[in-house]
Formats: C-alpha cells, structure tokens, sequence
C-alpha cells in the first residue's frame, strides 16, 4: 500500500478549504483516508495552514510521499513553527477514561 500525502478539497463553490490527509496513492482526492494532518484555506486574507508537524514527519519516516504542494506547506509550517506562528492543529478527541 503506497500511502501519500495530499490535499483533500473541501468547501463552497470558489471558497477552497483543503484536508492534508495521509491517503493511499491510487485513491480519489476527496476519497478515502488513513489520517488528517491538517487543513489549508488558500483564500483567507492571509492563507490559513494548521498542520500536525509531528505525525506528518511520522508518516514521512514510514513512507509517505507528499505531493508538491503538500511538500511546500510542510516546508512553510516549519519556518512558521520555527518563528512560534504556526497555529496549532486542532488536537484528537480525548479518549474519555472510565
């Protein structure tokens, strides 16, 4: 199973959010995936990128290929966490311990 990083589209009409998802190779863009990483809002006054660094450098070491898009959002997130400006991604649901 050859697993990449890509963009899923998502959204209104002219209004683009994207998913950065960990998908295999051959699947539909907004089809099937294994994980969120993050999301991409191109449009916004100044464009939105929340992305989980940690568990897309996981995938990465475990053979995930990023797209060329994805690779340069990757790039630019670790500038932007580097500068402490990246906003973090949105954190899993808490598993509720009983």
């Amino acid at each position: 199973m050859a697993l990449r990083i890509k963009l899923a589209r998502g959204g209104a009409a002219h209004n683009p959010v994207y998913r950065i998802v960990v998908a295999e190779a051959r699947s539909r863009r907004d089809g099937r995936f294994v994980e969120i990483l993050g999301t991409y809002a191109p449009r916004q006054k100044q464009s939105i990128v929340r992305l989980d660094l940690e568990r897309a450098d996981y995938w990465v070491r475990n053979g995930a290929v990023p797209t060329d898009t994805v690779r340069s959002l990757l790039k630019k997130g670790r500038k932007l966490a580097d500068a402490g400006e990246l906003p973090a991604a949105a954190p899993a649901a808490a598993e509720s311990e009983a």
